[in-house]
């Protein structure tokens, strides 16, 4: 319960800061700047010290597996919920020739001439949706609240989890689905996505820090080395959610509300629970599996809403998840403590 207290007072705290600096006194531009460092030193930092002396043997593997069945089955959730508001859609239009998108963006026809109206599942929104959904912020989010709650004792599962999981994720399967349902400014890069996935991968900081991590945990270093890790690490955690903060703030007017709502509770509450409970019948249990779980129910990443921006996806639906998903962490964290420690 003091762990809990002591979580939200942090989470809440920081990010409050953040918001309140990024809406009456910082420049726009800082949560750039902080994300530049986090992303190309404070986050390799604190991946790199918080797997000193950790024991990585084997089970550790498991996380990035079990991330990728997560984003699988969070997929195959939502297009089954996708797949039914269009036939929905399509049902009512016979009755009331009501007119709708469909995937090619088009318009289709109005039935006996009477009233249209446009479908909310446009081929832009079908994107966002799944975009949202698939991919959480288990890196600035995720990290902090599993160093409170699992400690740093299984801080690896995070790592892998996010690494090998939520980025290959964003950057592989994330990239290319935005490029399906989306159109990019610039066409040449539309049809090298692929490209750009291993670029994006290849310079990801976060990964050759793991690499270097997994390396030298176990090697014995100067006693001066390792305070210095340590103390520089310290201040990174509160950092990040005070960039998250400062995003936040930056973020505009709240849209689609009822989408989002229902991106949220398949990737915040549906996901979790599925694959939380199966990774019972597979011997996963105690720490390591709250850990997985805790990083399955992260909100929706910021990243989505690049990838959004890049790809001219629905960017309503990816702020309004955005928002939602960040507030809605503060009422599903409890639940999930409480049902998987």
């Amino acid at each position: 319960m003091d762990n809990l207290i002591q979580l939200y007072g942090t989470l809440i705290g920081w990010v409050l800061l953040g918001f309140a600096l990024g809406r009456y006194l910082l420049p726009k531009k800082t949560s750039l700047y902080i994300g530049k460092f986090l992303f190309w030193f404070g986050v390799p930092l604190l991946i790199v010290a918080s797997l000193r002396g950790r024991d990585l043997s084997g089970g550790v593997l498991v996380a990035p597996v079990t991330a990728w069945i997560a984003i699988l089955v969070g997929a195959a959730f939502a297009w089954i919920w996708i797949d039914l508001g269009v036939t929905d859609e399509r049902l009512k239009s016979f009755s009331s020739g009501i007119k709708f998108v469909d995937r090619s963006g088009g318009e289709l026809a109005v039935e006996d001439g009477t009233a249209v109206r446009a479908s909310s599942w446009s081929n832009s929104t079908q994107g966002s949706f799944l975009l949202a959904m698939m991919v959480g912020n288990t890196g600035y989010m995720g990290y902090p609240v599993i160093l409170s709650v699992v400690g740093k004792e299984y801080f690896a599962y995070a790592v892998f989890y996010d690494l090998l999981g939520s980025t290959l994720g964003a950057y592989g399967l994330g990239v290319a689905l935005a490029a399906y349902y989306g159109t990019s400014a610039n066409a040449q890069d539309q049809k090298k996505w692929w490209v750009n996935i291993f670029d994006r991968l290849l310079r990801n900081p976060a990964l050759w820090s793991l690499v270097l991590g997994l390396s030298i945990s176990n090697v014995k270093l100067p006693e001066i080395v390792e305070q210095v890790i340590k103390t520089i690490s310290i201040p990174i955690v509160p950092l990040s959610l005070v960039m998250i903060g400062l995003q936040l703030s930056q973020l505009p007017s709240i849209r689609k509300w009822g989408q989002a709502v229902t991106c949220l509770i398949i990737k915040m509450l549906l996901v979790p629970l599925v694959v939380g409970t199966g990774l019972m019948f597979f011997g996963v249990t105690g720490a390591p599996r709250l850990a997985m779980v805790l990083q399955m129910a992260m909100p929706p990443a910021f990243a989505t809403l690049v990838i959004a921006q890049a790809y001219n996806l629905d960017k309503d639906l990816a702020v309004t998840s955005l928002a939602f998903g960040s507030v809605g962490l503060l009422f599903t964290l409890p639940v999930w403590i409480w049902l998987f420690s």
